[in-house]
Parts: structure tokens; C-alpha cells; sequence
């Protein structure tokens, strides 16, 4: 039995495949150090899997990260970076203890602006000026074109894996 309730998200209006991606620049978390760095910059190199999650610890973002771990996402020609509001000593700590640290890493955005710009932030009830991402995930072609765009529309909820997998194994 389930010990939490399905809630449903209201409709988001997110950036969607084909549209140019949002550039920010946050703190971005490795299991060395952090440093700001831009989405822009990242693309330079690789196209990126942008994962937005709740706040690190949250079991949606656990599993997740988990899952995309074992499926070896990064294993192909993309970065993985993860963006939520917790903080850079957070993240660091997710990151040793989800073995995610062949991903590009994740960004630190504790005011939730980056989930703003991508139309994936969501209010939590009862909270005033409290949000968080709602969980979605990104594929950024180097052009900063999305080529694959996935947005939970109730909590919790997860990717389709296999989709995901294919539009990376495709870039």
C-alpha cells in the first residue's frame, strides 16, 4: 500500500522540444569543489541531460538519481546535470551517496529561478514563497535547442526511462 497520496501538479507551461533552452549560471556541484558555471558552458562541450528534481534526500529525486545511474545514461554523448534548491554541501552529499559522480554534476538554485525560466516550478502547499521543481528532464543539443522535454504532471512521478535512454542514445 501506498503511504503517500498521488497529487495532482497543475498544468505547467514549460519549454517544450524544439524551443531554444533557457542559459543560466549557478554553482555547479562535483564530488571535488563547485564553481558557477553556465549552461552555455556546459553545451560547449556535450549536449546535457538537464534533470530537474525536488530537494536532494526527497525519495523522488533518490530514485531518480538512482535510476539513471544504473541505466548509465552518461555512458553516451551527454553531460547529466541535476538543478534543485538544496543547497552546494547538499548536493555533495547526494552526490557520494547516489555514486553520480560521472555526472556533469548539479546545479545549486536555492531561489529556484532556473525552474522559473524552464516553467517547472512548483508551490508547495501551505508554504508562502515556498517552491521547488516539479520533476522534469531536458535533452539540450549543443545548439541549446531541447530535443526531448518530459514534465511530471503529478507527485510523485518519473520519466519514461526507456524514452529517455533513446533520445540520448539518438543525439
Amino acid at each position: 500500500m501506498v503511504d503517500f497520496d498521488v497529487v495532482d501538479l497543475p498544468e505547467a507551461d514549460h519549454v517544450a522540444e524544439g524551443d531554444e533552452a533557457p542559459d543560466f549560471t549557478r554553482p555547479l556541484v562535483t564530488d571535488e569543489y563547485w564553481e558557477d558555471v553556465a549552461l552555455s558552458d556546459l553545451l560547449a562541450d556535450d549536449p546535457v541531460l538537464l534533470v530537474f528534481t525536488p530537494m536532494d534526500g526527497a525519495f523522488p529525486a533518490t530514485y531518480l538519481w538512482n535510476e539513471l545511474r544504473d541505466r548509465g545514461v552518461h555512458d553516451h554523448r551527454v553531460q547529466v546535470a541535476g538543478v534543485s534548491i538544496s543547497t552546494p554541501y547538499e548536493h555533495k552529499t547526494t552526490i557520494a551517496e547516489r555514486g553520480i559522480e560521472a555526472f556533469a554534476g548539479l546545479f545549486s538554485d536555492p531561489q529556484n529561478g532556473v525552474a522559473d525560466a524552464y516553467g517547472v516550478s512548483h508551490d508547495l502547499d501551505g508554504m508562502a514563497g515556498v517552491s521547488e521543481p516539479r520533476p522534469a528532464v531536458f535533452l539540450v543539443d549543443e545548439d541549446g535547442t531541447v530535443a526531448y522535454a518530459w514534465v511530471a504532471d503529478e507527485w510523485p512521478a518519473f520519466p519514461d526511462y526507456d524514452d529517455v535512454e533513446d533520445a540520448v542514445a539518438s543525439i
